[in-house]
């Protein structure tokens, strides 16, 4: 059942309390020195960029991983987890982006799953039923527990998560980067939900990469960078700017740094494109710019850079470049126009992670550096670390997987492939998804740079204060088409922008 509401004020003892936490790995030192703590009915977020430890504490206090040195305390009673199973049955509930549903059962069999509900020593499916509606509601879901989980969206599986943690009495949630995948509007409802639950008495960790978020929904923030925490405060003694250099440790003096250069002749072009959803978009695009694609989730932005990439058929329409049209029906036919795409999933759509960053880097210039079948590996090699130098790739070495690397260093990896093909039209799908906000910067520096060099840049992105801040002009997406655009997008807002979206 849904923990009852205790305020602050009759339990001002945390209810979780993490101090002096120290792990290290072969060669690594992961957490240094790290303080946490969460009181009851409390939303405490903690942030820091990739490889600062916050998904090595998390795991800690989750028995992933055991600690070096350091104590835990729950309730005030010292625990150690040897196994989740441990801190489950301790009341922690983690829910991670990759959710851990089985999308072949039902929504009330995912919420029992391992704690069946029974009678007789037979399984109760009307009983299993009947209290998974009750934790549905007090939600807010509007479907079925009888629904298959894989016919559910992205925003009610998680609902389904946060249910499980319920049935299974967790006093404490732990969410990482819970709205990633999520539309403004699902946003909206699980903040609701997460706001309905603290006032029930349930702590909240929350882990995000999107400050306006965390900014809104935390009541305390924890700051931590290069393994150790940094500091912890109340919501309201951050500003934005000081939470991102207490993050990155340096001075930050604009988030979004403006694209400087000037656009030049029209380089790009689209005539009345058609496929899937995507119904008779024409647009141009300028050298020297950065365009961005803004629209609710389901518009056809990705469906629109998936048809020029050649991802999917088009049904008709042209794509010309420099005036000269572009025969493209493959990704194969793009690469060879000029064209290039990064997708918003690098990991299921962008990368080989169990191959090496080099040969990932290598997957599209193989052509390049090869002579009747043979691969030159010195050329391969020395174009590989020119490219790592000059986009700043941190790597321990040419070849470390791709999954080693950081979320920023392994979006840099798929520019530094696409810029060896001397790509002229980049589209950028979603770049700074799921990275930290000191590479969210150097991204944004690194799109400006293309622009510079006389690109054509296009930007498509779900956060409307990054698209404000970088673009020179915004297409808004609706249902398939384009319903309006904002000229000068500095002077532009999102008011402006959610208009023309609904």
């Amino acid at each position: 059942m849904v923990p009852p509401v205790r305020s602050r004020a009759e339990d001002v003892r945390p209810l979780l309390e993490m101090a002096a936490i120290r792990k290290s790995f072969p060669g690594v030192m992961a957490i240094s020195s790290a303080t946490f703590d969460l009181y009851t009915g409390e939303i405490h977020a903690l942030v820091g960029e990739n490889g600062a430890g916050k998904s090595t504490l998390i795991k800690i206090l989750t028995g992933v991983h055991q600690m070096d040195a350091g104590s835990i305390r729950l309730d005030e009673r010292p625990v150690s987890f040897r196994r989740p199973v441990d801190a489950q049955q301790a009341g922690i509930a983690t829910i991670y982006q990759e959710f851990t549903l089985v999308p072949a059962l039902t929504v009330a069999a995912n919420i029992f799953l391992g704690h069946e509900v029974t009678g007789n020593g037979l399984l109760d499916h009307r009983r299993e039923n009947r209290l998974a509606a009750e934790l549905l509601g007090r939600l807010g879901a509007e479907f079925d527990p009888d629904t298959c989980v894989s016919d559910l969206t992205v925003a009610q599986m998680q609902i389904v998560e946060i249910a499980r943690a319920l049935a299974r009495d967790a006093g404490i949630l732990v969410m990482d980067e819970p709205t990633a995948a999520l539309a403004p509007q699902e946003v909206s409802h699980l903040f609701g939900v997460l706001k309905e639950l603290s006032g029930r008495g349930m702590g909240t960790i929350f882990i995000s990469h999107r400050l306006d978020e965390v900014m809104a929904m935390a009541d305390r923030i924890t700051v931590m960078r290069d393994g150790a925490t940094i500091t912890t405060r109340g919501v309201d003694d951050f500003t934005r700017t000081d939470l991102i250099e207490q993050m990155v440790g340096r001075p930050i003096e604009q988030e979004y740094p403006r694209n400087t250069a000037s656009p030049g002749e029209t380089g790009f072009e689209v005539r009345s494109l058609s496929g899937g959803t995507v119904r008779d978009i024409s647009f141009t695009a300028r050298r020297g710019e950065v365009l961005g694609l803004a629209g609710l989730m389901g518009a056809g932005r990705t469906e629109v850079a998936r048809l020029i990439f050649g991802a999917d058929r088009k049904a008709s329409g042209e794509i010309l470049l420099d005036g000269r049209r572009l025969d493209i029906s493959s990704p194969r036919d793009a690469i060879r126009s000029g064209v290039c795409l990064l997708t918003e999933d690098r990991k299921a759509q962008g990368l080989v992670l169990k191959a090496s960053a080099k040969d990932n880097f290598a997957l599209a210039n193989l052509a390049s550096w090869s002579r009747l079948g043979w691969i030159h590996q010195r050329r391969e090699q020395r174009r590989f670390a020119d490219r790592t130098a000059s986009l700043n790739i941190r790597l321990a070495h040419s070849d470390q997987p791709a999954e080693e690397l950081s979320g920023g260093n392994q979006q840099k990896l798929l520019v530094a492939r696409w810029l060896e093909t001397n790509s002229e039209v980049i589209l950028f799908d979603e770049p700074t998804r799921g990275i930290d906000v000191g590479a969210k910067y150097d991204m944004y520096l690194l799109i400006g740079e293309l622009a510079a060099q006389g690109k054509v840049v296009i930007v498509i992105s779900s956060e409307l204060p990054e698209l404000l801040g970088i673009c020179d002009r915004i297409l808004v997406m609706r249902r398939g088409q384009v319903a309006g655009e904002v000229c000068d997008a500095s002077k532009g807002t999102q008011e402006e922008i959610m208009a023309l979206a609904v």
